[in-house]
């Protein structure tokens, strides 16, 4: 199945297409992880990217941001080809892009201020008063002003990963990439996540990219969801629409099912 630019609405007009990835090969020794993925990402949607572990949803994000270049394919971003840019170029192209990292990536030596501040003081001349106002207009929008001065491990799991989103937005993205945000939160601190995602769309006009097993979550965020298995994509869709499939590989996934062969073996197992 070949994944193209689409849009969930019957709308004529169709949106703009921010980034494109086409027939992007990757492969770790001999594991081949990406077998020619096509994906076109509009602006303004929030795409979720569903699979098993070491599908190679991850490794779709850090081509994006150029961590990893494909063996073969390209990518593109406003119609530009980067995935052959040099490392000095793709590191100022990075800063219209966020990064939420799975586990938050905040520096436990650093204050809330600071750890909000980093990405701004490393890559602008903004004086101290201007920053301090960045990191409390950014602490605001995810719920969290005056907590300034406290340090990560002051922090519970779920305003951890608030902080980090705080960060991720710190220099207005263009784009905000989430891989696994959800993961080690309960189900309450989770839709805290899931509603600063939807709110962060409406409010900054963002393109979200959003990497998740949360299959709660991927249906209260997704404008679209793409399912990658064995490297290529077999689902491209609403989320009305693969709550309605009968691909068996897609529906065993979105609710939680081992596949009969997965179980037969088990049951051969010997104890």
């Amino acid at each position: 199945m070949v994944v193209s630019s689409t849009n969930p609405s019957s709308e004529d007009t169709s949106p703009e297409t921010i980034l494109e990835l086409h027939q992007v090969h990757k492969r770790f020794g001999p594991l081949k992880v990406l077998c020619g993925i096509d994906l076109d990402l509009c602006k303004g949607q929030t795409t979720v990217i569903i699979g098993e572990s070491g599908a190679g949803k991850s490794v779709i994000l850090k081509h994006i941001v150029g961590l990893l270049r494909p063996d073969t394919g390209t990518v593109r971003f406003h119609g530009e080809r980067i995935d052959n840019l040099s490392e000095r170029r793709f590191a100022a192209l990075r800063m219209r892009f966020g990064f939420l990292f799975q586990m938050g990536a905040l520096f436990d030596s650093l204050t809330v201020a600071e750890n909000i501040a980093f990405p701004i003081v490393e890559h602008s001349r903004a004086k101290r008063a201007a920053v301090e106002r960045i990191v409390a207009s950014k602490l605001r929008m995810v719920g969290l002003d005056g907590i300034q001065q406290k340090h990560p491990a002051e922090l519970s799991g779920g305003q951890r990963k608030r902080v980090a989103l705080a960060r991720a937005i710190a220099r207005d993205p263009e784009v905000i990439l989430y891989d696994e945000p959800t993961t080690g939160l309960d189900p309450v601190r989770s839709d805290v996540i899931n509603e600063l995602i939807r709110k962060l769309q409406r409010e900054l006009d963002v393109t979200s990219i959003v990497v998740t097993h949360d299959m709660t979550s991927a249906y209260k965020v997704a404008d679209r969801i793409v399912m990658i298995y064995q490297g290529r994509f077999i689902f491209d869709g609403t989320v009305e629409q693969i709550k309605e499939t009968t691909d068996p590989r897609v529906r065993e996934f979105v609710e939680g099912r081992a596949s009969e062969d997965v179980l037969r073996s088990l049951h051969e197992i010997e104890v």
